[in-house]
């Protein structure tokens, strides 16, 4: 066994993958029952580009190492094996508890057993999401959306697609399909825009919740800085009573209410803008936007994919997302709000600025705090590379599902595939205020993954004095990440291709200089950015909302034809 696996490994290691292929398939062959057996036959099949001997070993794998841990956590295996209810049960603590790969060890158990409710079926997706298995994800809602064919579900669907190859594409076909399915409106209402002179522009603003959730600390500097005298602010929320105190003239609640209810509530308010900033994400409220409740209507902040709804008017972007063929993908139009499109304010406890820690700990730490779906396959072979080209580097990948252990064998399987020793991987899970804080500093360089970047995490790193590593990706979604990066003045940490990206990593981690220097830069060049400007940033924003209403009122004025986002919605 040993020969095997060293055999294996040295073949990883020159990255021939059909001779590590023949070295674990013997491995597991000699070896069924082990778990480490497959991860390393995974391993060797992502390596070779066999990818239904990869996705087959992954799975063995996941089982496997499951049943190890299940005595520990004093589960009757007996009842794992016969009774579904049991393994709904298990794999509904798991879940909640962040342990995601033990959690889909359970869901598949009791799919296969007849547990097959819309709920448990789509947070089974959802369980293999968190792990990064997005290929799998995707089609299990895939399967729960032809077993349960609700609009909820479908959005499920429609949200996994960011994370599989041409995923911008096939999302945009697919919000259209979604549109056409659940949000059809025969004949929609048409609304005109009263006249701005003499009162204040009426903005409403649709979310489940604004003060619980990460929406809060983009939503809350707008609300503080929109000018009292010149805008009316009204947020329609799931439950008024359960929210926080935020600036505005005043909260709804429209949680129990249907859509056509909702609809005629915020009709009667009258707002000129309405803005939806949830999307296809849980909890959402398109359908009151497919009704037309106000006369404009606007997609932001959650969201910068299209929603598929021709009644939807505008999309808000920044300069830096612009890609060819971006407006193609939007049935709403795309509006270039400059060099960001919302400003960020840190909610944690910042700590003073450090030198690199690689000055004291004698090695170069990288790190991503992103969710593990976000980190791609193209992303893995980056990161492996500059890891094989900066000896001694380690790479810390932070978040809520990097506690669970199947979850880090699963990503040191994946770097393995690359010839990278596991030992190199260190991970941890979520943490808050201070202890997030002192996280940060421990880290040299953060790396941006692709073509999904981080939004929140990577404002939060050069909040705290961290210089983001980004790519200029080739569509509007993958580029998110230079107007954090670009705009805190770190242009030379945007890298035009995947090799640039690498070979700007390996540049910085051979040159500690270089590094404190672009350090030093990093936050005074945030707190200096358009990304701290809320002021700034709201008054703009107002100015577009009122140039958005003149537009449309000049049309409806003037007979010419509506824009296209007035017109009624056909299938």
């Amino acid at each position: 066994m040993t020969y095997l696996f060293n055999q294996g490994k040295a073949a990883l290691s020159y990255q021939d993958g059909f001779s590590a292929l023949q070295s674990f398939r013997t491995l597991t062959d000699e070896n069924p029952h082990s778990f480490e057996a497959w991860y390393w036959l995974y391993s060797a099949a992502l390596c070779a580009g066999d990818g239904e001997t990869a996705r087959t070993a992954l799975d063995t794998a996941t089982l496997l190492h499951g049943l190890e841990l299940m005595p520990d956590i004093e589960v009757d295996l007996a009842r794992f094996d016969t009774d579904g209810a049991y393994d709904e049960q298990l794999f509904e603590t798991c879940y909640a508890s962040h342990y995601v790969g033990l959690a889909s060890v359970f869901g598949q158990r009791a799919r296969d057993l007849g547990v097959r409710t819309p709920t448990m079926l789509s947070r089974y997706g959802l369980s293999l999401q968190h792990q990064g298995r997005t290929l799998e994800a995707n089609e299990a809602f895939a399967a729960a959306f032809t077993a349960y064919p609700l609009a909820w579900i479908a959005q499920f669907y429609l949200y996994s697609l960011f994370y599989v190859p041409d995923g911008v594409t096939r999302y945009a076909s697919e919000a259209r399909a979604w549109a056409s399915r659940f949000a059809y409106v025969e004949n929609p209402i048409q609304l005109t825009p009263l006249p701005l002179e003499g009162r204040r522009l009426k903005i409403g603003y649709v979310a489940p919740n604004f003060s619980r959730t990460q929406l809060h600390q983009f939503i809350l500097p707008i609300l503080k800085n929109h000018d009292p005298t010149k805008v009316e602010v009204t947020l329609y929320t799931a439950d008024a009573s359960a929210e926080a105190p935020l600036p505005c003239e005043r909260m709804v609640s429209i949680g129990d209410m249907d859509d056509e209810a909702a609809t005629a509530l915020i009709r009667k308010d009258a707002p000129d803008i309405l803005i939806d900033t949830w999307g296809h994400t849980v909890g959402s409220r398109i359908g009151i936007f497919a009704r037309r409740a106000a006369p404009v209507q606007i997609a932001w902040i959650n969201f910068v994919q299209t929603t598929g709804l021709t009644q939807m008017d505008y999309v808000l972007h920044s300069d830096s997302m612009a890609a060819p063929g971006t407006q193609d993908l939007f049935t709403e139009t795309v509006w270039s709000m400059g060099d960001i499109t919302i400003p960020y304010r840190p909610t944690m406890q910042r700590l003073p600025d450090v030198p690199p820690p690689a000055l004291a700990n004698g090695f170069v730490t990288f790190a991503s705090f992103n969710h593990p779906a976000k980190i791609s396959a193209q992303t893995i072979e980056a990161w492996s590379a500059i890891l094989s080209a900066v000896p001694g580097s380690v790479l810390l990948m932070k978040y809520n599902y990097f506690i669970d252990p199947l979850v880090q064998r699963q990503f040191r399987a994946r770097f393995a595939a690359h010839g990278i020793d596991g030992e190199r991987l260190l991970f941890e899970g979520h943490s808050k205020g201070i202890e997030y804080a002192e996280a940060f500093r421990k880290v040299d360089l953060m790396l941006d993954p692709s073509p999904c970047p981080g939004g929140t995490t990577s404002c939060d790193a050069m909040a705290n004095g961290v210089p983001v590593l980004t790519l200029a990706g080739d569509t509007f979604y993958s580029r998110i990440g230079i107007q954090v990066v670009a705009v805190s003045g770190l242009h030379d940490l945007v890298a035009k291709s995947w090799d640039d990206y690498v070979a700007r990593a390996v540049a910085l981690a051979n040159n500690i200089d270089a590094l404190s220097e672009v350090r030093a830069r990093t936050r005074p060049g945030f707190e200096a950015s358009a990304l701290r400007d809320e002021a700034g940033f709201t008054r703009k924003l107002e100015s577009v909302f009122r140039q958005m209403v003149q537009t449309i009122t000049t049309k409806d004025q003037d007979g010419s034809v509506k824009d296209k986002t007035l017109q009624a919605l056909h299938p």
